[in-house]
């Protein structure tokens, strides 16, 4: 297919970048490894990556801002354009010799009125060489396949994903997760938690999942995956209902397909609210 310019140059650079991941991944016994905190590790493999999207991003665009998992946000706050990048997203997972690890790379505009929108969005997954990816208004694709999100009607018949809280995150989440999960088991098919939001997301768009919730994550695990959700013809909001083009930090993400989002978005508000 041919790729708009800024597709082009977020593929490449996540091709590039995915190199060297695929061969820190072979060897990931041997990396070294140091604590972010509990259960939130950074590797070298994390940080060399993020150097090398960093340097092909900005070869390619250099007046575009930055926020990245890694570095932080960069390029001023009177930015037009700006990459929201998470160089290794299911880095737990990666650690663990796990294949299901992303890189996740979302591009945001400001508009003239100050209003913000998701453009464009890439999640790769190296080790199976899916690339997601979609452009505002262009859809949705799996490599060169359409995505359309699932058509299940009736939750009995869905499968859903999360992210169980883990040690890093606050015990104030923990019990709006419980009630969602004690609510939601007896009604559907099953529940996965695989360890990657981007991908979570992207498997959504691709109808794998019927939907997804998860508490408290930051704008480069969702940003990509949210447009990639919306360009499948799905849900992707908070709570409330609101949709995530600014991608706040520590947001509360629903996703779903058209017939089920809003049961799966009323379970997550009634236990935020009950909390």
């Amino acid at each position: 297919m041919r790729l708009s310019p800024h597709m082009a140059v977020m593929q490449g650079a996540a091709q590039k970048a995915s190199r060297r991941l695929l061969r820190d991944f072979a060897e990931v016994e041997q990396l070294q490894v140091s604590i972010k905190g509990p259960g939130d590790f950074v590797s070298q493999a994390d940080l060399r990556a993020e150097t090398i999207l960093r340097e092909e991003l900005s070869r390619a665009r250099p007046g575009y801002a930055f926020l990245m998992e890694e570095s932080g946000a960069s390029g001023g706050d009177n930015w037009t354009w700006r990459w929201i990048v998470d160089p290794l997203d299911g880095t737990t997972n990666f650690l663990h010799g796990i294949p299901h690890w992303a890189i996740s790379i979302g591009l945001q505009r400001k508009l003239q009125d100050g209003t913000i929108e998701l453009a464009a969005a890439v999640v790769y997954n190296p080790a199976a060489n899916e690339m997601f990816w979609a452009e505002k208004g262009v859809g949705a694709f799996l490599n060169e396949r359409r995505l359309r999100v699932s058509g299940r009607r009736n939750m009995h018949e869905a499968l859903f994903a999360t992210g169980i809280p883990f040690a890093k995150v606050p015990s104030s989440s923990r019990l709006p997760f419980a009630r969602v999960l004690g609510a939601l088991m007896p009604q559907v098919a099953g529940i996965r938690r695989f360890g990657a939001a981007a991908l979570d997301l992207a498997w959504v768009a691709a109808g794998r999942y019927d939907g997804y919730w998860e508490f408290g994550i930051k704008p480069w695990d969702c940003a990509a995956g949210l447009l990639l959700v919306r360009e499948a013809g799905g849900y992707a909001t908070d709570p409330d209902g609101n949709e995530l083009h600014d991608v706040p930090d520590d947001v509360n993400v629903v996703a779903g397909n058209t017939n089920l989002h809003g049961p799966l978005r009323a379970l997550v508000h009634e236990a935020l609210n009950r909390s």
